[in-house]
């Protein structure tokens, strides 16, 4: 084994409004034996999400629950959760999500790594799925150039971005980097900062095992992002472009994945002038701001394009009640 079993995990949960969910995150890291803390940040609730979250207590002394009086966002809530905690090994978990028992074994057995991550269930009937289909534990490299083209999602191809993955993070890696979430960022703040992680240096390991179950639901706060948010997040990308260290291979994809992001925020910045102020005021937008129109043009006609496909295809089949982020060699069952 790579790792010694004495070794700890900080499972770190923001939540906000997830009094319905939080119990069976906190449930899902305190049944994990290399878990020594499971710290959950209250990020200014409005629900009993703080209330049920103590209540998820199983009296071993590891859970702490703090509340913020007013919502910071989730990149607050997990530097705060990094600053009151100890264990050597830190692993976010969203508060709507779970563990799969048994899910921190198999990474710990890997070596040579700062970051390792596994692979992820999206769970579409969270009531009908007990344990996730074994896959073999094969592990390989995640490259900066290769996590960022994971990011650039393709129109017509269920979202799989390696940004979904859940990596557990070396604490001394980021105290010697002074790696922290940025906390202006309410939308691609998990990106950004592996993406700052790997451009540091970061050793990332992905291992196909499944121990991470995400469950898809239509109104998830991570859905309904605003405009601004897209803003900040294709800046966070110039200001890694601004470091003139940063490899030319590297450079070129994010800088295609900060393009992708920017056009997003154009369309979306036009549609908000169209629906508040009118279609003049929004002609008015691109008049004084040319350079634009490719990106509005363009995500308009594939919109309506979407829209016309959908309207005139079959009825879509019923979707997998489960699906897996990376492809897997199913475990031989002994």
């Amino acid at each position: 084994m790579a790792e010694t079993t004495h070794q700890t995990i900080c499972v770190i949960i923001a939540a906000k409004n997830a009094a319905e969910t939080i119990g069976v995150a906190i449930q899902s890291a305190l049944n994990e034996t290399h878990v020594g803390e499971v710290v959950v940040v209250d990020d200014g609730s409005t629900d009993a999400t703080a209330t049920v979250a103590r209540q998820a207590d199983d009296g071993s002394g590891r859970l702490t629950v703090v509340s913020f009086e007013k919502n910071r966002g989730p990149s607050a809530a997990r530097n705060h959760a990094i600053a009151i905690s100890r264990a050597p090994l830190i692993a976010i978990l969203d508060a709507d999500d779970f563990f799969f028992p048994g899910r921190f074994a198999p990474m710990l057995e890997e070596d040579g790594w700062d970051l390792i991550a596994d692979n992820i269930a999206f769970i579409y009937e969270p009531t009908e799925i007990i344990h996730p289909e074994r896959f073999e534990t094969r592990a390989r490299t995640m490259s900066l150039t290769e996590f960022v083209e994971g990011n650039i999602s393709k129109r017509g191809v269920k979202r799989g971005e390696t940004g979904f993955l859940k990596p557990m993070i070396r604490r001394n890696f980021l105290e010697a980097h002074g790696l922290r979430y940025k906390e202006e960022m309410r939308l691609g703040e998990d990106y950004d900062f592996y993406v700052r992680a790997l451009a540091k240096g970061a050793r990332y390991k992905v291992i196909e095992h499944c121990g991470y179950g995400a469950v898809v639901r239509h109104d998830s706060l991570s859905g309904r992002h605003r405009t601004e948010d897209l803003r900040t997040f294709y800046e966070a990308d110039e200001a890694i472009l601004a470091d003139r260290r940063l490899p030319d291979e590297a450079r070129a994809v994010i800088t295609r994945h900060r393009d992708h992001i920017r056009d997003r925020y154009e369309l979306r910045a036009f549609l908000d002038v169209k629906s508040h102020a009118g279609k003049f005021a929004a002609i008015r937008h691109i008049l004084t701001r040319p350079q634009v129109l490719p990106a509005v043009a363009t995500g308009i006609f594939l919109d309506k394009l979407d829209l016309l496909r959908s309207k005139s295809s079959p009825a879509a089949v019923e979707p997998p009640r489960t699906r897996y982020l990376l492809p897997g060699i199913p475990a031989v069952q002994k």
